[in-house]
């Protein structure tokens, strides 16, 4: 009877074994912890100048941390500083036009001309009394030719001088046309816009760091010439520091956004703490990096995972393995 109670349990133990070892049943046999292997994230930042010049002081060095609008680097300013202080002139000169053309005629400059004026019409009177004078004895040939031609001349000028006195008195009353200072006007706009342009050319001459994070290469020194579009300095944004990390999409319904997990890397020690941020919703193939010969036509999803690096000994690019502890059982389908 014992025997035949042995020979029972041995069998249905056997029995269990082989359903588990064939994959039936509701739970995977994988249902601990879940390991993922990945790398930490290369988010780096490269820095050119956007003008051409000579740089001038480099105040940092590879290596080290740099916050966000810290100075990188300068070329030399001077030349942009000479047409900035040129464009400065010649736009105080353009807005003094304008001010004068707003302001219209003074009251001296009306006087002025006013009395330009009457000059030129008293002149001019006497220039018609001495031709009324002069006709009737040159027809009797009291005076000569060239006497007479002289007094026609001396009438004609005196005309247009009237008329010239004439007209300037009557603009300076009536003041600066419209036109006129829509011009200067828009000489003033263009004086402005040269010199913003100027004034730009001179922040260029800043390198300044976009973005918290630290110089992993330099490649400018004092003195040496830059172009635009070079670059100059790289950095690498280091915080937060973020993992690449890939789950088979057989495992995929275990994790979720806001899982804690452990980060681990070969050569180091330390435990680090993470958080899953971002599940990608799109399936693609396990990438070079971190696929072996029996995964290579598998689909993976990707995860961003955020991990403290306290130490900051965790590198970018580094190979890391990633265990989520309160990963899900799979359950079959």
């Amino acid at each position: 009877m014992n025997r035949r109670i042995i020979a029972g349990i041995a069998l249905a133990a056997l029995i269990i074994a082989a359903i588990a070892t064939s994959g039936f049943g509701l739970l995977k046999g994988d249902d601990g912890p879940l390991t993922l292997y990945g790398n930490v994230d290369i988010r780096e930042v490269e820095m050119a100048f956007q003008a051409s010049g000579r740089v001038s002081r480099v105040p940092v060095e590879e290596g080290e941390r740099v916050a966000e609008g810290e100075l990188l680097a300068v070329l030399d300013p001077s030349q942009a500083q000479d047409r900035l202080a040129q464009a400065d002139a010649q736009l105080a000169q353009a807005r003094a036009q304008l001010a004068k053309l707003q302001a219209g005629s003074r009251p001296q400059e009306i006087r002025q001309a006013n009395a330009q004026q009457a000059a030129a019409r008293a002149a001019l009177n006497d220039a018609r009394s001495d031709y009324e004078r002069r006709q009737p004895l040159v027809e009797s040939g009291a005076i000569s030719r060239a006497a007479w031609e002289k007094t026609v001349t001396a009438l004609r000028t005196a005309e247009a001088r009237f008329a010239e006195a004439n007209q300037g008195a009557s603009l300076t009353a009536e003041g600066p046309r419209a036109e006129d200072i829509a011009a200067a006007r828009a000489q003033l706009d263009a004086a402005r816009a040269a010199r913003a342009a100027i004034d730009t050319d001179l922040d260029y001459t800043r390198l300044e760091a976009p973005v918290d994070g630290t110089v992993v290469t330099r490649s400018v020194e004092p003195g040496s010439l830059v172009a635009p579009g070079v670059t100059a300095f790289t950095i690498a944004i280091d915080r937060p520091l973020r993992v690449r990390a890939y789950i088979a999409q057989t495992d995929l319904a275990r994790i979720n956004p806001g899982m804690k997990v452990l980060v681990t890397a070969d050569g180091n020690p330390n435990t680090y703490q993470g958080t899953i941020g971002y599940i990608s919703p799109r399936a693609e193939f396990t990438p070079r990096s971190v696929e072996t010969e029996d995964l290579r036509t598998d689909l993976v999803y990707r995860l961003r995972i955020v991990v403290d690096n306290p130490d900051e000994a965790l590198r970018q690019g580094q190979p890391v393995t990633v265990t989520i502890l309160a990963a899900r059982p799979a359950v079959e389908d």
